[in-house]
């Protein structure tokens, strides 16, 4: 194959190609501008190429003035490369006037080409093979020059968008700078012969690669899926090399070797042999891929549809029993056999079924795994189904966790907020209260004896109330401080109005824990005030408070043998504000209680397993966890 051949099958293949890739982003573009015209640069690019095949061919006339019109390419990127730019974050005011003057400049270079043919700016001239090449005459100096300003222009708009835009759209354009020195070295040697350097133009063999790597670099970021073709051409191109390199050995050996007859063969012949080769391989490998994968795995029948189906509907789950109703369901329809879910988190306790086959899924670590179990009999296909459904699944588990984790954090934020604006009104409430009761009281104090206690009960009452309100709203502080717990309770019980209530204290003398002694006062007041309002009408009302220490905990249990709690009220409900069974009780104690034990890291909770009618079971930490557990200050986060 002679150079003037390859030189002419090298244009051949750009204007190809420029088609190709123009009617692409054509058809990827639709209202982006920018790619439109963009796909202009490359069908003018596949014009000029053509006018080089068209001079080689004995075209002259027709090839020069086609590639007289060389203007227009450099044009149609400066368009591109302003509407690149000026979009997203950028918007500046001079691009937008040099973009309201791009028909000026497409203007401009229709006239240059104009000019240029009426002046005759170029011509042709011998070369190898007696092929004609195109060479600028002394008048076409002007349309070269106005070519390379205009990519000056384009080339320096580029710049200032990659100055100015980061992320992807920086890489794009700073890729561009790479490709656009490509293209300048495969350019250059377009112009030797218009200078009289005799020198075949040799980087313009590779003017193909220009084109594409351009448009690459361009939509790499914009439309994904160019990554899976030039992912696919990339290897074509490795391929082609590994087929020159041993076609070049072959060339070397096999006289030697006497395969005189394969020696003899041009090597232009065998790469065009291999070439073939390549391309029936590329061809039936996907059909044989498809077809070998039935043999192997019968019965499934996985595509990019079932993926993307089975993950869209994964995403709608909005809880972890709709995630794994949607995962059986999905599952089963695809085998066509009833599969089991097993969900094992801290948030979601596994649940054991029977299913001949399950697919268990559970959290280690920081990632999600899954384990099939019973598959040992089922079908490769089946397997495979399974594998990689559950693959999905466990990913589907992490953004659904995550996605509950944002809503939790987002109600405790609205709680949180909601909470000051309870304190703020309850500290104006209590403002606004506390006078007028102050003034009720000093006006009783003429009322009769009888009217008197019942007018100051009443006041203690609502004294009460709003002292409990402002508790349950405000912020808690603590002090910790080591705290011998026998005696805190006892000093509470001393001075307890228990009303004929009789009492158990069991706490060891050396049982101490790290809290604030105030707050923890409060606890146990609050648990036996509940306690007596319950028991002073019984003969034989009886109140225990017991405690032990377990694995550096305090488990406190306090007692008493009145009435169970209402069926209805115990769990979490019975912690909630204003839930009250309590004659005169302002529904705040037990949720005050659960604050301050909350706070000290601590838990609290109702025991209706426990030998006495009324049970509440205090764990706290022997040990506030703290770098000064001496003196430091916690704020609840509630």
């Amino acid at each position: 194959m002679t150079l003037s051949l390859m030189f002419e099958v090298a244009m051949l293949v750009t204007s190809v190609c420029g088609i190709l890739v123009a009617v692409w982003l054509l058809w990827r573009a639709r209202n982006q501008s920018d790619l439109q015209a963009l796909a202009g640069f490359a069908i003018m690019m596949a014009i000029w190429c053509f006018g080089h095949v068209m001079l080689f061919q004995g075209y002259e006339q027709v090839g020069i003035h086609i590639i007289l019109a060389n203007p227009l390419m450099p044009t149609f990127f400066l368009h591109f490369a302003i509407r690149f730019v000026n979009s997203g974050p950028v918007k500046e005011a001079m691009l937008e006037r040099l973009y309201q003057a791009v028909p000026w400049f497409y203007l401009t270079s229709f006239a240059v080409v104009l000019q240029s043919w009426w002046i005759g700016a170029g011509d042709a001239i011998s070369t190898l093979d007696t092929r004609s090449f195109f060479i600028f005459t002394e008048a076409g100096a002007w349309n070269l020059a106005y070519t390379v300003l205009i990519g000056m222009l384009a080339h320096g708009v580029l710049l200032f968008g990659w100055y100015r835009h980061s992320g992807n759209k920086k890489r794009s354009i700073l890729a561009m700078f790479g490709v656009g020195a490509w293209g300048l070295l495969l350019a250059t040697s377009f112009v030797f012969p218009s200078f009289g350097i005799s020198w075949f133009p040799y980087p313009m063999l590779l003017l193909p690669t220009y084109l594409l790597l351009l448009i690459y670099a361009v939509v790499r970021y914009q439309i994904l899926s160019v990554n899976a073709f030039a992912n696919r051409a990339l290897l074509w191109v490795a391929m082609m090399l590994v087929i020159l390199c041993v076609i070049a050995v072959i060339s070397v050996v096999s006289g030697r070797i006497g395969l005189q007859a394969l020696a003899n063969v041009p090597s232009w012949q065998l790469w065009l042999y291999s070439l073939l080769i390549l391309v029936v391989a590329a061809l039936i490998y996907q059909p044989l891929s498809r077809l070998i994968s039935r043999l192997i795995y019968p019965g499934a029948s996985l595509n990019e549809a079932v993926l993307d189906t089975w993950s869209t509907q994964l995403k709608e789950a909005q809880d972890w029993p709709q995630l794994i109703a949607i995962g059986e369901r999905l599952l089963s329809l695809q085998i066509r056999r009833n599969v089991a879910i097993q969900l094992q988190s801290s948030a979601y306790p596994v649940q054991e079924k029977n299913d001949v086959l399950a697919i268990r899924v559970s959290r280690l670590g920081t990632d999600w795994h899954f384990t099939l179990i019973g598959w040992e009999d089922a079908s490769p296909g089946m397997r495979l189904t399974a594998e990689v459904f559950a693959s999905l699944f466990s990913t589907s588990c992490g953004l659904l966790e995550r996605s509950l984790a944002l809503a939790v954090a987002e109600r405790k934020r609205m709680d949180e907020q909601h909470l000051v604006e309870l304190g703020s009104l309850s500290a104006a409430m209590a403002h606004e209260l506390r006078n007028p009761l102050n003034i009720i009281s000093m006006a009783a104090y003429d009322a009769p004896a009888e009217t008197r206690q019942h007018i100051q009960t009443q006041l203690k009452r609502a004294d009460r109330l709003v002292s409990d309100m402002l508790v349950y709203s405000g912020g808690l502080s603590l002090q910790i401080v080591a705290t011998p717990l026998r005696s805190l309770v006892a000093s509470i019980l001393a001075q307890a109005q228990l009303e004929g209530v009789t009492f158990e204290l069991d706490i060891d003398e050396t049982i101490e824990l790290d809290a604030d002694p105030q707050r923890l006062q409060q606890v146990f007041i609050n648990l036996i005030d509940n306690a007596v309002s319950f028991l002073r009408n019984m003969p034989d009302g009886k109140l225990s408070i017991e405690a032990e220490e377990r694995d550096q905990q305090i488990v406190i249990q306090v007692n008493n043998n009145g009435p169970e709690i209402d069926p209805s009220l115990q769990g979490d409900n019975l912690f909630q504000p204003f839930v009250t069974k309590r004659a005169g009780g302002s529904g705040l104690g037990l949720a005050i209680v659960r604050r301050i034990v909350d706070a000290h890291g601590g838990k609290i909770q109702h025991r209706s397993d426990s030998i006495w009618p009324v049970t509440f079971e205090l764990i706290l930490p022997r040990h506030f966890s703290g770098t000064d557990i001496s003196n430091r200050e916690f704020h609840d986060s509630k």
